[in-house]
C-alpha cells in the first residue's frame, strides 16, 4: 500500500482493488460488461438496506457498491486506448458537483429546495447542449416502473402528461398506491398478461408522443 493509504481509507480501498485486479486470476478476466449483474445486485442490496436494514447493513452495502466503482475504475485504468483511474473519476465528479451547486461554490442564491433545483437543472442543461430531446440520457435498461417515473417527468417538460387516475377509487396515499399497483399486477397475472411488458409498450408510446411534441415546436 502507498503511504497515503495508511491514513486515507478511500485510498486504501483503491489500492486494495488495484492489488486484487493485478493478482487475482478471476478479477483479471473481468470486463465492464461482466460486472453489470453485480452492480445491479449491489444497488438493490443498498436499497433494501435503506428501506428495511440497520445502519450496519447500510454501511456494509455501501461499501460493496463502492467496490463496484473501484473495480470498474481498475479495469478502465488498464485500457490501452483510453485509460482512466479512480482519481479521474473523483476529479470528474467533483467538477460536476461544483458546477451544479453554484449557490454553494459560486455566489448564487438558493434559499429553497425549488431554487436549488433551478440551479441544478440550468447547470445540467449547459453540460448537455448536444442533446436534442428531453428523452436523451434516460437509460432504457431501467426497470419499467422506474423508467416510467423518469419518462413521465421528462414528458411533462414538453407539455405531454399522461392522464392521472381521477376516479373516486384513486389512491390518496403511497400505501394505497402500492395496493392499487399490486392489484393491477394480480389482474395481469390472472389474465395471462405481462405487466412489465405492458408498461414498457405504453412507455414506447409515450416516447413517441414526446418526440412528436418536440418536433411540433
Amino acid at each position: 500500500m502507498t503511504e497515503d493509504s495508511q491514513t486515507d481509507p478511500l485510498r486504501a480501498a483503491a489500492d486494495t482493488m488495484r492489488a486484487v485486479r493485478e493478482r487475482c486470476v478471476w478479477s483479471q478476466r473481468i470486463t465492464h460488461r461482466d460486472l453489470v449483474p453485480y452492480l445491479i445486485e449491489e444497488s438493490h442490496e443498498v436499497i433494501e438496506a435503506v428501506e428495511s436494514g440497520t445502519s450496519d447493513d447500510l454501511r456494509e452495502e455501501l461499501g460493496d457498491l463502492l467496490w463496484q466503482v473501484l473495480f470498474h475504475a481498475a479495469i478502465a485504468a488498464q485500457d490501452p486506448y483510453d485509460p482512466f483511474d479512480i482519481d479521474d473519476v473523483a476529479e470528474t465528479l467533483t467538477e460536476k458537483m461544483v458546477r451544479r451547486h453554484p449557490h454553494v461554490f459560486a455566489g448564487e442564491i438558493a434559499t429553497t429546495p425549488e431554487e436549488v433545483l433551478v440551479h441544478w437543472n440550468a447547470a445540467k442543461a449547459a453540460e448537455k447542449r448536444t442533446r436534442t430531446s428531453v428523452l436523451d440520457g434516460v437509460p432504457r435498461g431501467m426497470p419499467a416502473l422506474a423508467l416510467a417515473q423518469k419518462l413521465v417527468g421528462r414528458a411533462a417538460g414538453v407539455g405531454v402528461e399522461p392522464d392521472a387516475a381521477e376516479s373516486a377509487a384513486a389512491p390518496s396515499s403511497e400505501a394505497e398506491l402500492g395496493d392499487a399497483m399490486l392489484s393491477l399486477v394480480a389482474l395481469a397475472r390472472e389474465r395471462g398478461w405481462d405487466a412489465e411488458r405492458a408498461l414498457r409498450e405504453r412507455l414506447r408510446g409515450l416516447e413517441g408522443e414526446v418526440r412528436a411534441a418536440e418536433a411540433a415546436r
